[in-house]
């Protein structure tokens, strides 16, 4: 075979391998999540098919947060955009008008079992009853979004593993309805990841069997555990309420330590997403002594204990039973 007729064989050669990478990255999903909790339930999901954005990253308060003018360019481009709802994200009706997206927003609460906040304003006591037909109460407060004031539900129902399987299934269901062709990879990877909350369920039970009924009150810095309590049997009791915004009062705090003398506290706890500043006044006022930080609305950096929400339940645990029993 002549040189030249060897050269023409290798370009063909070449020239019909496909170029398959570039194309898939481009037919990616674009996904923007609320915050860092939601968007490691989207990876877990969406694996290499999906690029996120997170709006309120790691150790972010999204009670709090103020949008950015790139946020609203960011979810204008999304293909899915994934919120928490039951007004946590306060700001997110404002930036979903000015990004006037054309992506569904999906709130990933709707289908789980919602508390009713005892106190409308948040306070201390930790109280909460379930709501009933959770699937349809937590429907309704997705339609009413802005138009009732922050605390009328307690948002946090990431705190319960058993809601985290239904987010989870939520974003399977948006990223199916955005990406037909991805869906059968999209439900492999929830039921592979729901196969790993169902072990964590069994672990956080079999922690809190290990401590004793009587030390099962502790301090943290905001009403963020309430569907940990309602599902674990661990009592929390904090000065400030639901949200971060509201900030106690010298008779909340006065209050809270005449209960925590009454019911016996046995640990105090400081939060990622919280100034330890109050904690700190109360623990020197009754002794107790801040048995370490806990991880709430927020997971950590890549760096730290609470990088993944399996993670983060898995450290907040084993603080808790670590600071009441010892390690």
């Amino acid at each position: 075979m002549s040189r030249t007729l060897k050269l023409a064989v290798v370009i063909g050669a070449i020239t019909s391998l496909p170029i398959a990478p570039s194309v898939a990255a481009a037919e990616n999903l674009r996904v923007v999540a609320s915050f860092s909790i939601i968007a490691d339930f989207a990876k877990n999901v969406g694996g290499d098919r999906v690029d996120i954005i997170t709006l309120v990253g790691p150790n972010g308060d999204a009670h709090v947060y103020e949008p950015k003018p790139a946020d609203a360019a960011t979810v204008g481009s999304a293909d899915v955009v994934l919120v928490n709802g039951l007004q946590f994200e306060g700001f997110l009706q404002r930036l979903v008008e000015a990004s006037a997206t054309k992506a569904p927003i999906v709130e990933l609460t709707k289908g789980s079992e919602v508390l009713r906040n005892a106190e409308e304003e948040g306070h201390h006591d930790q109280d909460q009853a379930a709501e009933g037909g959770g699937e349809h109460a937590a429907a309704e407060e997705g339609h009413e979004e802005g138009h009732h004031h922050h605390g009328e539900s307690d948002p946090h129902a990431w705190q319960s593993v058993h809601n985290a399987e239904l987010y989870v299934k939520n974003i399977a269901d948006a990223f199916c309805a955005a990406d037909a062709a991805g869906c059968d990879t999209y439900r492999a990877n929830a039921e592979s990841y729901g196969q790993q909350l169902e072990a964590l369920e069994a672990e956080i039970k079999a922690a809190v069997a290990e401590i004793p009924e009587a030390k099962r009150t502790i301090i943290t810095s905001h009403d963020a555990y309430g569907y940990f309590e309602h599902e674990y049997g661990i009592k929390f009791l904090a000065p400030e309420g639901v949200s971060t915004e509201s900030e106690a009062s010298a008779s909340d705090v006065a209050a809270l330590i005449k209960q925590i003398r009454q019911d016996k506290a046995s640990a105090i706890f400081v939060e990622n997403v919280t100034n330890p500043r109050l904690i700190e006044q109360i623990a020197s006022e009754t002794g107790l002594k801040v048995g370490g930080e806990l991880y709430s609305d927020a997971l950590s950096d890549k760096n730290g204990p609470a990088a993944t929400y399996l993670e983060m339940m898995r450290h907040n645990i084993t603080t808790i039973k670590g600071a009441i029993i010892g390690s």
